[in-house]
Parts: C-alpha cells; structure tokens; sequence
C-alpha cells in the first residue's frame, strides 16, 4: 500500500488542528488566522512528495521553527516523528505566543517554545539543526543577513518563504532580475511597521548564497514572477527554497535513545539492561552488519558466569549472545537488507548487573567519548 505523500499529512493535520482551535477558543485573543501549513505543499513537491525523504534529510536531528506562529508546523513535523524548537517573538507574534503554549496544553506535545528576538540577539535555543522552517519571516528582519548566517551555522538545511517584487509599487521599474531589495515603508505594506526588506529573485537568491546556502530547490507560488510587487495584493508573490548549509557541522550519525545513565569521567556511559540507540543510515545495506562494542568489569562479572545480549533493528529480533568473560566485547549480527533512514536499534541484556555499592539496575559499560560504540555497516 502506498504511503500517503507529505502534503496529504499536512492537509490532514491542518483540518485536525482546526477542529481543536474552534472547540477551544483563546481568551481575550485570536488564533493565529493564516493556514501555516500551505507551505507543506511546496515541501512536499521538493521531496518529491516521501516523507521518508524528509526524514532522510532531517537525518534525526531536531527541526527549528522560526516565527512559529500557532506552532502549526512545528506540531505537524512533530507528528512525524521530530524533535522541534519553536521560537517566535511574542511582542509581533499574532497572540503573544498564547496560541502555541495552549496547543502545546491540547496536543500533549513535547514541543520546546522559546522567546527569541532574532533581530536584536539572534540566540539559537540549540547548536545543530537538521532543518530550519522559516516562512514568511525574512520580510520581517532588519537584518536577514545576519540570521541567515546565523542559521547557516547551526543547521544544515532550512526551508524558507519571503515576497519578491520584481517592480516599483508604480510599476514602471522592472528590477527582478537585478540583485536588489525594496525596502517598504511602515505603512506601506500592510499597514504593518514590522515589514522591511522585499527581495528581488536574483536578490534573494543571493542573499542565501552569500550567507552560506547552496539552494536545492526554488519556486515561486501565486502571479508570475515578473508581475510581482513589493506592496499590492495583486502583485503577492512568494518565493520558495530549500537549501544546505556549506558550513554547518556535519549530522550527527549517532544518537542516544532511552536507557542511558548520565557520563561519567566525560568518557563512559552505564547503561540500563534496556536500551537504545537512533543511528542515520545514509546508504542502502544488504546485507548489514550491526556492531556494539562495551565494556564488562570484572568485578561485576564475579558474582555470575554468562550474561546475554539481544536485539532488534527497526523492531526485527536479531540472535542473542552469550558474554562469559570480563573486558571489552563486541555484540556483532547480521540482518539481510537496511534501507536508508533513521534506525532504532534496542538492545536487551539478561540479567542486569551490579556494581559495587551502586543502587542502579545496570546493563553494560560503554565508552562515548570516540567512534560511535554502536554501527551499521
């Protein structure tokens, strides 16, 4: 059966949360009136409609939201399987961030929401992205070059949406193919003092490369291109990208699930006799090969002759092992086929261990500082 595309998901989660929004009206303010999740649809054209793509490219990082809004997108991409941030700046934001925080309250999410005023101290709640959302923000910015660079640093990918103008308000300049910007006045656009910079195609296009973007994708959604303007109605025309960081840090293949006990000496990790692991496999494996290597003290082995070590990959069992001896050791088994993706892998050790005075129900000990001590090749 074929999975549904990326913007069914998103239509369906849009008319999901509007039945929530009007059984639970905010008091003294309104939601959030503008469908935040239209832009999926373009996303989803740019992945080719695979959420399995999206998830690819997330790479199991957490997503930043910029300018969340109700939180509509940050709630959406969360339903699909990530760990968001949400930050928007509550004196411009539709309801003072009201709208999002009651979501949070209804959905039961695990949303992270945080006051951030990019244009006065453009401080990331988190350090690596493995994508940024950013739409219908840029306009808004004093200084876009200043956050897109700060965003380039700190995720490797961002989806974004802003107006174009390719002419004058009088229309009799033509600039769209010049790398320009037309700086609206307060009550020029909108009515709305916080509406700054309107780009140019060749502008904006730029500006993304310049604050360290490679695009991969660009569109534009509403009249054409060379009709748009920077203050009209008619002349709305919003333009589309998604781009990779060439600065960046590379993602991160490796990633903690439950079960782990907090480090120790900066070095080494107890871990529960369940746990897990996330790892990004970035390639087709068939056959696959999956690798743990961990540590037994002797001390903790004294008191009994074997421990077994199972596991599972994606839910699929793989053969126990027995471990007899104290030292490292290495749980090594194979499975036939892996396709590219996010990989839950759990492992399962019987019985639990011992250390010492330590109260703890303990599994085995494993080193963190180094080579990831858990892949697939």
């Amino acid at each position: 059966m074929r999975k549904p595309t990326l913007a069914v998901l998103a239509n369906q989660y849009h008319e999901h949360l509007l039945q929530i929004k009007a059984a639970n009206p905010l008091k003294g303010v309104q939601w959030y009136p503008w469908a935040s999740l239209a832009g999926m649809d373009t996303l989803d054209g740019f992945v080719g409609g695979s959420v399995d793509k999206l998830q690819n490219l997330i790479a199991g990082e957490p997503v930043l939201d910029v300018g969340c809004g109700d939180g509509d997108v940050a709630f959406f991409l969360e339903s699909l399987g990530a760990a968001v941030d949400a930050i928007d700046h509550a004196p411009t934001n539709y309801n003072a961030l009201l709208g999002v925080h009651r979501l949070k309250e209804l959905l039961g999410s695990k949303l992270a929401i945080y006051p951030v005023d990019l244009d006065q101290r453009p401080r990331l709640p988190g350090q690596n992205y493995g994508l940024t959302v950013m739409l219908g923000v840029l306009y808004h910015l004093k200084n876009p070059f200043l956050v897109l660079e700060t965003l380039a640093r700190q995720s490797r990918h961002i989806f974004l949406s802003t107006r174009i103008a390719s002419l004058t308000p009088d229309r009799k300049l033509s600039f769209g193919a010049l790398p320009m910007a037309y700086l609206v006045d307060e009550d020029e656009l909108n009515q709305d003092p916080t509406n700054y910079w309107i780009f140019s195609e060749a502008g904006l296009k730029r500006l993304v490369r310049r604050c360290g973007w490679d695009i991969r994708h660009y569109t534009t959604v509403g009249p054409p291109a060379k009709q748009a303007d920077p203050v009209a109605p008619e002349g709305d025309v919003r333009a589309y990208i998604l781009a990779e960081s060439r600065v960046a840090p590379a993602a991160s293949l490796f990633h903690l699930a439950k079960g782990w006990y907090s480090l120790e000496y900066d070095t080494w990790r107890w871990t529960q006799p369940h746990f897990g692991v996330v790892l990004h496999v970035a390639h087709r494996l068939a056959p696959a090969t999956l690798r743990l290597v961990f540590h037994l003290p002797e001390e903790t082995m004294a008191a009994r002759p074997s421990i077994t070590m199972s596991a599972r990959v994606n839910g699929a069992p793989l053969p126990a092992v027995r471990f007899s001896s104290p030292g490292e050791q290495e749980y090594a088994a194979s499975l036939p086929l892996l396709e590219p993706g996010r990989v839950h892998v759990e492992f399962e050790l019987a019985p639990g261990l011992r250390h010492g005075g330590d109260q703890r129900e303990l599994g085995v000990l494993v080193e963190v500082s180094r080579t990831p001590p858990v892949t697939l090749s």
